[in-house]
């Protein structure tokens, strides 16, 4: 029987891959990457052979029949996005729902994911959360953040550098300068660093230097 194996890979550190991950993707047919170039990187550090073939948000749609028929003829194949696991915020869910539909098995491991660390890191409740990932960029973006200023339970959004100072901006305009939140950025990785406080202070802090790398924003919820 045919199977896709949804694979975690590191979000910055590359020891996080365990043992079971690499002895998967070494035993794939073939495996199905956001970008192969940064998976290439990975594989070689490893030792993985396996060929790799590329599979993104910008062509998923169209390849997702041929790539589905390829996986079938296969006892085992591989999908792994740049960092972290398959199909939170990165390419993986249509791939999943096909498969299913084509009675082909569907696994995936546990691993690496910017999401958990940063929640229980934050310092904010953990036995109740909601993950928003990327936030509208325009079109519902305002209404989004209206309807978390009442949300109750800790919220975990995704967030580029160059939107982090429009987010935080936007959480003391519509929500509250109040607000508690922690910017988790650049995680696992050398510079890692986590800020927290009021949304006003860690604005001010975030204003006076040069913001890179990724970055997890954490809310507490309202009271």
């Amino acid at each position: 029987m045919a199977k896709l194996v949804l694979v975690p890979t590191p979000i910055g550190n590359l020891e996080d891959m365990t043992h079971r991950a690499v002895r998967l993707l070494k035993e794939c047919a073939f495996v199905l990457a956001e970008d192969t170039r940064t998976s290439s990187f990975l594989f070689k550090h490893y030792g993985i052979e396996t060929p790799l073939q590329s599979f993104h948000k910008f062509n998923e749609h169209k390849m997702l029949d041929a790539v589905v028929a390829r996986i079938a003829s296969v006892d085992m194949a591989g999908l792994v996005s740049d960092a972290g696991t398959p199909g939170i915020s990165d390419p993986g869910f249509l791939l999943v729902r096909k498969c299913i539909e084509e009675g082909i098995e569907v696994e995936c491991l546990p691993g690496a994911s910017a999401l958990l660390p940063a929640l229980v890191q934050s310092g904010f409740p953990t036995d109740k959360f909601v993950f928003e990932g990327f936030l509208p960029h325009k079109k519902g973006r305002q209404t989004t953040w209206l309807r978390l200023k009442e949300e109750t339970r800790t919220v975990v959004l995704y967030e580029s550098p160059h939107r982090l100072l429009k987010a935080l901006e936007e959480i003391c305009e519509f929500i509250s300068p109040d607000r508690e939140v922690a910017v988790c950025r650049e995680l696992t990785k050398k510079f890692e660093e986590t800020r927290r406080g009021k949304a006003s202070e860690v604005l001010d802090y975030f204003k006076s230097k040069a913001i890179k790398g990724e970055i997890v924003l954490v809310m507490k919820g309202a009271e």
